[in-house]
């Protein structure tokens, strides 16, 4: 849905500190969307919290939208048919370059860094009766289960897979069913993209004995110079069979904005999210890593929202440069 209904200049009362000492909206859209994902998902409850807490704060109407996920939600915001948006890393880099494949072809540039979310890490599980410690050790031909088809997993995690030499047979499924084909000998390896503790997993550590595989120093470097993924270690205490964290890559997700959105209304959006840490943490867990210092998570792979840019750069000393700024 498009909202072509703008506002010249309102005093709306807004609690937000920010949205109070600015009281200049020209341009302001009187309602707005974000662009989310399926409901019962991180994305759909993050989403939608922080939408609420940006609408509650600057006196709007705006809320969390059902789309299908990162590269949905990438079209949607450059079109401007949402105003705002989540999405990972890498769908966002595909975006951009032209093979988002909702529209091939077309360079989703409309679509702008807004604020870091959160981090979804890839991690790698076998039985411990299959005898696999390290991804070396996947034998050729080795069937794998990445996840639901379309996934972020799905699309990614067999990418990383080849590049890291392993030669595989490429199965789909839902985490749960994976799981258990694993433990009835079905698969011999499952392949992760999700928050953890993944409920797949630790559901098979209390019926069997898993291997948690962890990537090698030079593995997480081959990935990281590959793919849009950050280093990652996955904390002992998630599963009982870690005994120290396991290293990991991890791919960032980003809030994003419409670029053409008037920067004083997305520098005030950031501010309401991005200034109490605690209550993003209320509306979700994930929201502990939506923190102003992870503002380089972005490294480059979109520009910036000049609103957004000005709130890093003024409250967390971000160095962000002037060519990774919308319209400079």
């Amino acid at each position: 849905m498009k909202f072509a209904a703008l506002i010249a200049t309102t005093a709306l009362t807004a609690s937000s500190a920010y949205a109070a000492a600015h009281e200049d909206r020209t341009g302001w859209p009187e309602s707005f969307t974000v662009g989310t994902a399926s409901q019962g998902g991180t994305y759909f409850a993050y989403g939608s919290g922080w939408g609420n807490l940006v609408a509650e704060e600057l006196g709007l109407t705006g809320g969390g939208e059902v789309t299908g996920g990162p590269m949905q939600n990438m079209a949607l915001v450059h079109t401007g048919d949402a105003q705002f948006g989540m999405t990972t890393m890498g769908p966002a880099a595909e975006s951009i370059a032209g093979t988002n494949p909702i529209a091939p072809g077309l360079e989703m540039t409309g679509a702008c860094a807004m604020f870091p979310m959160y981090q979804t890490p890839f991690s790698v599980t076998t039985l411990a009766s299959s005898g696999i410690t390290s991804v070396s050790e996947i034998p050729a031909g080795a069937r794998i289960g990445f996840g639901p088809a379309g996934s972020t997993s799905d699309t990614y995690f067999p990418r990383m897979m080849e590049t890291l030499g392993v030669e595989f047979e490429r199965r789909n499924g839902a985490w749960a069913d994976l799981g258990g084909q694993l433990q009835d000998g079905l698969l011999d390896v499952i392949a992760f993209a999700a928050g953890v503790p993944v409920p797949a997993v630790s559901q098979l550590e209390v019926q069997t004995d898993v291997n948690i595989i962890e990537f090698t120093e030079e593995e997480q470097a081959q990935l990281m110079e590959a793919f849009p993924v950050a280093n990652f270690e996955i904390a002992a205490e998630t599963y009982s069979t870690l005994e120290a964290p396991a290293r990991s890559v991890s791919m960032w997700n980003f809030a994003i904005a419409n670029c053409d959105l008037p920067a004083s209304f997305v520098k005030a959006a950031v501010d309401v999210v991005m200034s109490d840490n605690e209550r993003m943490v209320n509306i979700h867990r994930a929201a502990r890593s939506t923190l102003p210092e992870n503002w380089d998570k972005n490294a480059g792979v979109m520009k910036w929202h000049p609103g957004a840019a000005e709130w890093f750069i003024e409250n967390a000393g971000a160095d962000i440069p002037a060519d990774q700024i919308y319209g400079n």
